[in-house]
């Protein structure tokens, strides 16, 4: 049985150890969302894990059990203009910053999922599939995917027709047919492929393989 994520990166740094995860750098249309949680090693929550291996339902029942039992917590977007202003990159950096932010505890380092140091208010160690490895980074994970899961439900009620209560702005073909037929809304991201396709009426149905950035 595979072991999930425990806390042993998080002893061996100066502490509090905030743990950071994004969601949402693929998608075709909505904001990035980061999330930030320092745990409290006593009250760990059964059964985190990489939010993309949970079940939403999982994931909701973690999202309350980690709000009241973390240090501090905290959840930033970066919304789609910043993200054609800045690149998908610095702009999922940008939400990283804002989560920090909304921390209660300031913390004296953060433990980062994937390889990438990004310029953050702490000092930062970058683990490669972090949320698998660190509960702190697994916690911040969930955090941020229930955040922009539940702001893209909204969106469908703003912007209907596109499906993005169901695909939460990802790549699928109802998001393509409804970019064929009804064109980018103003949460699409203008810059990517398919959405400048849909804008130049080019988008077509067996381009789906080509477009998937998830």
């Amino acid at each position: 049985m595979a072991k999930g994520p425990d806390m042993l990166l998080e002893r061996a740094c100066p502490g509090p150890v905030c743990g950071v995860d994004e969601a949402g750098r693929g998608p075709w249309a909505g904001p990035v969302s980061a999330g930030a949680v320092i745990l409290n090693p006593r009250k760990i929550p059964k059964g985190l894990n990489d939010s993309k291996k949970l079940t939403a339902k999982q994931r909701e029942g973690l999202e309350l059990e980690i709000k009241d039992k973390a240090v501090a917590w905290g959840v930033g977007f970066a919304s789609v203009e910043e993200i054609a202003e800045l690149n998908i990159l610095h702009a999922a950096g940008l939400a990283m910053c804002r989560a920090i932010g909304e921390l209660a505890v300031e913390p004296a380092f953060a433990l980062v999922d994937g390889n990438y140091r990004f310029k953050l208010p702490c000092p930062i160690k970058t683990v490669i599939k972090g949320d698998a490895i660190s509960s702190s980074i697994a916690a911040a994970s969930i955090l941020a995917k229930v955040a922009r899961d539940r702001l893209m439900q909204e969106m469908d009620g703003l912007y209907p027709g596109y499906g993005f209560a169901a695909h939460k702005g990802y790549h699928a073909p109802i998001h393509v047919e409804a970019l064929r037929t009804l064109g980018p809304c103003e949460i699409h991201r203008m810059g990517w492929a398919p959405v400048k396709l849909a804008l130049m009426g080019e988008l077509v149905n067996g381009e789906l393989d080509l477009l998937n950035q998830d």
